[in-house]
């Protein structure tokens, strides 16, 4: 049978991931120095795998309600109402849906807005998902310059949009940057999707891990405490903002696919309708498990890897350009101009020394960069700092 014949234009347009395709370069390595991973390198809390297993005894095995189990969703409800304001049980108030990861959620909305022709505008540098959801739905991500400092102000998007645009979706702390938005560039990025009509997705995957040079004091219109900036915190978000945040990063549970998003009540209802025919629900044991997790101090954490950050930056500053990252677990380092090398190039050289990191490339229409991740243990990310330091020309 030809196979191709029957492909239609879909997946013709979706690569395989450029992470895979520096897998399959390391292939041959033994034992390498792996600063790709996307995930924690920390081990799950024990009250949060006590609470999956005794799900899973207890039974708790079957399918749940679609958007999740009452209990999670209360848990979650507390958690936004604590940490944004944001009040829940009314009619016109917010609505939660919890989804399988925070991928789940975002091509959710896509699916629910983002018909053929129609555009939503994403950053550049971007998580690699954020495209490929245009692909699959038939619209086109509309990329927006955010270099050299990788910030999503809305003077830069302001221009890119159209009739067209149905969405702004926003990151952040971001991957592959690390970068975390202020508040002022918050503010001003909402009130520019509300005065187009614009859906403003606020993608917060890494909102936990926000360092402490990445918090804000308490503004005006915003809950008591220091917190990340987010478009959310500001009055009335609730009805212009898409919230989707998750637990894989944050408690280390990658492999278990929770995450949610919470927001407009008609935006989450049409959500919940295609999740009931694809996702069905998210898994039923994590999700028992997740209701553990937010009860769960990861301040130890991510002190730790605020450390890991700074050496980092301690390290490479001074040999190229670093956009600091104030959040997640990445670092986006400029390969110089003197080296005469695409990211990709470099990332090669770096193999032949046992290191594993991503090009810019694969995240961006320029290949400039690489992405460093310090989510891996503290020795093996000073031997490849050391080995990275060499090839700059610091060494």
């Amino acid at each position: 049978m030809n196979i191709d014949a029957l492909l239609c234009d879909r997946p013709r347009g979706i690569q395989v991931s450029g992470i895979r395709r520096v897998f399959e370069l390391a292939a041959h390595l033994t034992d390498p120095i792996n600063l790709s991973i996307g995930q924690p390198d920390f081990q799950v809390p024990d009250a949060i795998k006590r609470a999956a297993v005794e799900a899973i005894e207890g039974d708790r095995n079957g399918y749940t309600l679609t958007q999740g189990v009452a209990e999670l969703r209360a848990r979650i409800e507390r958690e936004l109402s604590h940490d944004l304001g944001w009040r829940f049980g009314g009619g016109g108030d917010p609505t939660l849906l919890v989804t399988s990861g925070t991928s789940g959620a975002l091509l959710l909305a896509m699916l629910a807005i983002i018909g053929p022709g129609d555009e939503f505008v994403i950053p550049d540098p971007y998580f690699v998902l954020y495209p490929y959801l245009a692909n699959i739905c038939g619209g086109r991500a509309v990329r927006c310059d955010t270099y050299p400092d990788f910030r999503l102000t809305a003077e830069r998007v302001e221009p890119l949009l159209t009739s067209r645009t149905k969405a702004v979706l926003a990151c952040s702390p971001g991957n592959p940057t690390g970068v975390v938005a202020t508040r002022e560039e918050c503010r001003d990025l909402l009130e520019l999707c509300r005065r187009r009509g614009v859906l403003l997705i606020s993608d917060e995957i890494y909102d936990a891990f926000t360092f402490e040079d990445g918090l804000t004091d308490r503004s005006a219109g915003e809950p008591v405490g220091r917190k990340a900036a987010s478009p959310a915190r500001f009055a009335g978000a609730s009805e212009d903002v898409l919230l989707v945040r998750g637990f894989g990063k944050t408690y280390g549970v990658t492999g278990w696919r929770m995450g949610y998003a919470a927001g407009p009540r008609a935006l989450i209802a049409e959500m919940a309708k295609f999740q009931q025919y694809t996702y069905v629900c998210p898994p039923s044991m994590a999700q028992w498990g997740c209701i553990a997790a937010l009860d769960v101090d990861m301040s130890p954490m991510i002190r730790d890897y605020q450390a890991r950050r700074d050496l980092v930056v301690d390290r490479l500053g001074g040999l190229t350009d670093v956009a600091h990252p104030s959040g997640a677990f990445y670092a986006f380092v400029r390969v110089p101009d003197r080296l005469k090398l695409t990211g990709t190039q470099f990332v090669e050289r770096a193999v032949e020394r046992n290191v594993l990191m991503i090009p810019g490339g694969v995240f961006s229409d320029r290949d400039t960069h690489f992405r460093l991740s310090f989510a891996t243990p503290r020795n093996k990310l000073e031997q490849g700092l050391d080995i990275i330091a060499d090839l700059l020309g610091g060494g």
